[in-house]
């Protein structure tokens, strides 16, 4: 599968940093899904869990306060007030 470059920051420093295939989480017009070749765009992100789908299939699922996300042809940065796994 594709993966694309993702980023989740807070103040205390990146959560995560690395390759991911799908980032879900709710935007402000709703759930949404982030994949490799994802159109570039901005939305804020409301408090919802986030789950990072990695290339050997596994998951990983973490909480956010909300906050903001961003895509662009080169990676997918979520920048929150707090992250943490769960």
């Amino acid at each position: 599968m594709s993966t694309f470059k993702l980023v989740v920051s807070t103040p205390d420093g990146n959560k995560f940093k690395g390759d991911a295939v799908k980032l879900s989480l709710r935007g402000s017009e709703g759930d949404l899904a982030v994949l490799a070749g994802h159109i570039p765009f901005i939305t804020s992100v409301k408090p919802c869990d986030c789950r990072i789908e990695l290339e050997d299939g596994s998951e990983k699922v973490g909480h956010t306060d909300g906050g903001l996300l961003t895509v662009s042809n080169e990676s997918t940065t979520l920048l929150s007030g707090s992250f943490s796994w769960k």
